[in-house]
Parts: C-alpha cells; structure tokens; sequence
C-alpha cells in the first residue's frame, strides 16, 4: 500500500491487474477526452500499457501509477498518478517537476473521489525536497476534470494547441495546463484528507 485516504487506499499495480486496466479503457465515456471513446485494444493494455506501469516503479520508485481502491468494499477505483516531468531523463536529476493525473469508473464519478485522491498525492508530491511543482494537463473542453484541478488548488497557467494526427472533437479549443508550487503549498495546505500517508515502497 502506498497510501490512504478516508475512503480510499493505492497501492501498485499487478500483472494481474490486467482485467481492470482493460474494463476502465473500455468504457467510451472513460476515453472520451482521450481517444474520442476508442477503447484501449486488449493487446495494446498487456503489451505496452501495464508493463510502462511495472518499469515506472523500478525507474521511479516513489512516483507512479497507482491503482485506487475503496476501503469500504475494496472496488477498484480507476488509479490516479505521479509521473516525473521528462520522464526519459537519463542520470540521477533531482526531480522538480511531476504531473498529476486520473483516471476513474465512471460509476465513481462525481463523488469526490478524484479530488480526494488527488490531495494525497499533492501531499506525496511535495514530501520530497526537489519537488518544486505539481502539474496538470487535460482538454480545454473537459469541465469535470479541470474542476478536479481547482478543487485541489491548482490554477490555469496556460492554454495551448496540439497537433493531433486523428483529431477528436472538442481539440479546436486546445489543451490547459493548471499547476500547483510548493511556494503556495507551503502557503495554504489543503484541509482535507488528513490522514497519514505510508510511504512509498523503495524498489
């Protein structure tokens, strides 16, 4: 276990996770703002999507995806991230930026989830030293999801425009980019979810 919240736990993924990393990439409504509701192919979860998840940790181990899971009936979730900025670095770099991120069942939608799980991770994030920021991208056009951002006290830094080889609806509106440093951490923690966090594992 990584962490807990009141109503959640995270821990690492499996290779037996599979089935779950496949069932939250098939629902169209999950990929919407990703792929315009494609479902991730089977083969492309087993082969490329679960296995970047398993190396992130030997690469990274205190960052990562991870999968959430409710504490009361010990559902899965979806999984909710840290990923160091320039994840192709080479060399011992301190790491001073990570981007934060989500995805979840649609079935725990709108139920404070995301907001809640993100809030630890903020907490994870800048318990490290060299973490200066914690960032967040998404389309302009997904509402839900930038209100997961400003409920965690990140703010709009900027508004950008992708090139997108198969475009989906809504990317004529660009991407946002929101962010959080520690300096207005420090300033103004959030309130919420403050049980203790357990510290990542080390590989």
């Amino acid at each position: 276990m990584i962490a807990q919240t009141d109503r959640l736990s995270l821990r690492r993924f499996t290779i037996e996770d599979l089935p779950l990393l496949v069932e939250l990439d098939s629902d169209p409504e999950v990929m919407r703002y990703l792929t315009g509701g494609r479902p991730t192919p089977v083969e492309t979860v087993r082969r490329e999507v679960l296995p970047a998840i398993l190396r992130d940790y030997l690469r990274f181990p205190e960052f990562g995806k991870w999968a959430a899971i409710e504490r009361r009936s010990g559902a899965f979730v979806g999984w909710l991230a840290l990923k160091p900025a320039g994840g192709g670095r080479v060399g011992p770099l301190p790491i001073t930026e990570v981007e934060l991120g989500y995805r979840l069942r649609r079935a725990y939608w709108g139920r404070g989830y995301a907001s809640e799980g993100a809030r630890a991770l903020l907490r994870m994030a800048f318990a490290h030293p060299s973490v200066d920021r914690v960032f967040a991208e998404t389309m302009a056009v997904n509402t839900a999801s930038r209100r997961v951002m400003e409920a965690v006290g990140l703010r709009l830094v900027r508004t950008f425009h992708l090139q997108w080889d198969d475009p989906i609806d809504g990317v004529e509106h660009g991407e946002v980019e929101y962010e959080l440093r520690r300096v207005d951490w420090v300033a103004s923690p959030p309130a919420a979810d403050r049980l203790p966090l357990v510290p990542p594992r080390q590989a």
